[in-house]
């Protein structure tokens, strides 16, 4: 049986508290990128007030709340970001670990195509069975990079920074991670600036690691011959641009 659980990733569970009316969708609706009101799962951003990206995750939706699966070494971050725009409002924002992310690279019955682009495969949330060895020994992690960095997609702080890229330069527009309709979120105003003046200077790539520019890397990935690098348009040549990235 081929292993499909991710552990690098985390799950984040947004509920209103017991006897609440809270809305939880509204809340998130006024911090993250994406149009969270909609149809879900979809890729999204927590971004700075300069409209840069501190952590990108997919919001799946769970019931009267909501799920948020992120990076697992920045989750417990993420729930302190949250938690510091929750104020008083009476919605819990906690980590949970009953469930975990799964991947396959093909379709299937009960998984979602992944919001960013249909040929990064289908990905589900499921409880972990503690009793299955091979779940609990054997991830997918390693397949879901390889993956991923083949069809040119970024993603996660390592690769995307920590507070250090515009979100446009991310690709959110062309892999679905933004919406310039649903109106105010953190960072929104510098963001919808640049996509009205269609002034996207610099975007995070996919390359060969020959090719790849130390000044201007962010990650590498020796054993897969792949580095991120963040480079200016002018000097993104069609051989490294990924099928999905307008010429």
């Amino acid at each position: 049986m081929t292993a499909t659980r991710l552990f690098d990733r985390a799950l984040i569970r947004l509920s209103p508290r017991p006897d609440s009316s809270e809305d939880v969708v509204d809340f998130l609706q006024g911090l993250v990128t994406s149009d969270v009101a909609k149809a879900l799962p979809v890729w999204a951003a927590l971004l700075t007030p300069q409209g840069k990206a501190l952590f990108d995750f997919i919001v799946w939706p769970a019931g009267v709340g909501l799920l948020i699966d992120c990076e697992a070494e920045v989750a417990d971050a993420l729930v302190k970001r949250l938690s510091m725009y929750r104020l008083r409002k009476a919605i819990d924002i906690v980590r949970d670990d009953r469930l975990a992310v799964h991947w396959r690279p093909h379709t299937g019955d009960g998984a979602a195509p992944d919001p960013r682009l249909h040929a990064l495969g289908e990905r589900w949330v499921a409880p972990i069975d503690e009793t299955d060895p091979e779940e609990a020994e054997t991830g997918a992690d390693a397949a879901w990079r390889a993956h991923r960095l083949a069809q040119g997609v970024p993603e996660g702080r390592a690769e995307l920074g920590d507070g250090e890229t515009l979100w446009l330069e991310c690709n959110a527009a062309e892999l679905n991670g933004v919406s310039f309709t649903k109106g105010c979120y953190v960072g929104q105003e510098n963001t919808a600036r640049m996509n009205w003046r269609a002034k996207v200077n610099r975007r995070l790539v996919v390359v060969p690691l020959a090719r790849s520019d130390e000044k201007r890397r962010r990650a590498a990935y020796p054993e897969l011959r792949f580095a991120v690098d963040h480079l200016r348009i002018e000097d993104i040549t069609p051989d490294v641009a990924p099928h999905w990235l307008p010429a």
